[in-house]
């Protein structure tokens, strides 16, 4: 093996080697696989991926570059969805030296390398995704010739206190005033809400709302990584909303949450949903969306109180996809309305909140 290859070791005994293109270095994490098609500069700057090695699965990656970072008006980075990658490496089947496109000011190896972390290709990826699907999400490493390094499960710890800002943000638009409880929120979730001219104040997961001065008209609680039910504090703030009957509205990390507070149990998928293509049912009117994902985890419907309801399940799995109070003001995604990268079928969730202020 050349210096200039790494090897993927799997929990189960599974070592794959790879060439080298981004950062020659070592890395551990869970092992998991995305679906989509494109899209890469915004999910490898998802903070939901934090701790995770990202399988590729589509076969040419790299083709069209990474773009430069950019400011709104309001100060908000515009390419990507946060302000730095969370991902521990990744795998593809075939990397694109050469890229194209009009934005592009780099490479995704010169990217990666920029920012330390490590990839490979010339893995048969889809085989390496039917191995995690027959047996799970398993941890992995990416090491040098001969070098074994040791496994790290990211469910284990707080990720969101990894991920979140530490202090308040405020983005002034409309009266219309809605505080975020950033879990390591994707940046167009901010957009989504600054277009509709909404002012937003967005406080870290475990910032206490309810002492501030200021008054909301609703609550929003953002997607993020790890095993919500770690999220004791946010579990709190979003408890305390509740109380007020305050409109509240979650997403991803945020369902999660919110079906915890409703009374239900959440539990780890096999292989979790990762990708731009997954159908979602609206129990209610029974529509298919077909929409963006990025989870690891999962709300148990027969867990739930009463009181709530399951509102959205995936077409695939059955598994829930967003939950509902009967009565009251408070409703919740399990996928990413907002898209970015994926489909805007679902954007439509955003107004729905808006309208309840």
């Amino acid at each position: 093996m050349t210096n200039d290859q790494l090897t993927l070791t799997l929990e189960d005994g599974t070592k794959l080697k790879g060439k080298s293109f981004g950062a020659h270095t070592e890395s551990a994490g869970e092992v998991v696989f995305n679906t989509g098609m494109v899209g890469y500069p915004e999910t490898f700057t998802d903070p939901s991926y934090k701790g995770q090695i990202i399988i590729v699965t589509y076969p040419l990656v790299g083709n069209y570059g990474v773009p430069k970072s950019a400011e709104s008006d309001h100060k908000i980075e515009e390419n990507f969805e946060s302000q730095g990658l969370h991902i521990k490496g990744v795998i593809v089947t075939e990397y694109s030296e050469n890229h194209s496109h009009h934005q592009s000011i780099q490479s995704l190896g010169e990217w990666l390398k920029e920012h330390n972390i490590p990839a490979i290709t010339g893995v048969d990826t889809r085989a390496l995704t039917q191995k995690i699907r027959t047996k799970g999400a398993m941890l992995g490493t990416l090491s040098r010739d001969k070098h074994k390094i040791d496994f790290y499960d990211p469910n284990q710890e707080n990720l969101v206190a990894k991920v979140s800002i530490k202090e308040p943000q405020t983005y002034q638009a409309g009266p219309k005033h809605v505080a975020i409880i950033d879990c390591g929120m994707k940046l167009n979730i901010l957009r989504s809400f600054l277009n509709r001219d909404i002012s937003v104040t967005r406080v870290p997961w475990n910032y206490d709302i309810w002492e501030m001065d200021q008054k909301f008209d609703g609550v929003f609680f953002s997607n993020g990584p790890g095993d919500p039910s770690l999220m004791k504090e946010t579990l709190d703030i979003m408890k305390k909303g509740f109380e007020r009957k305050i409109p509240t509205f979650g997403i991803c990390l945020g369902s999660q949450i919110m079906g915890i507070a409703g009374g239900g149990k959440t539990y780890k998928l096999k292989f979790g949903h990762r990708s731009q293509n997954q159908p979602c049912i609206d129990l209610e009117t029974g529509r298919c969306y077909i929409t963006s994902q990025n989870h690891g985890y999962a709300v148990d419907p027969k867990s739930l109180d009463k009181d709530w309801e399951v509102w959205f399940e995936n077409a695939n799995d059955q598994t829930v996809e967003g939950v509902k109070h009967k009565t009251l003001p408070f409703f919740s995604v399990q996928f990413h309305p907002e898209a970015t990268p994926g489909p805007t079928d679902t954007n439509y969730l955003f107004d729905k909140f808006v309208d309840l202020l």
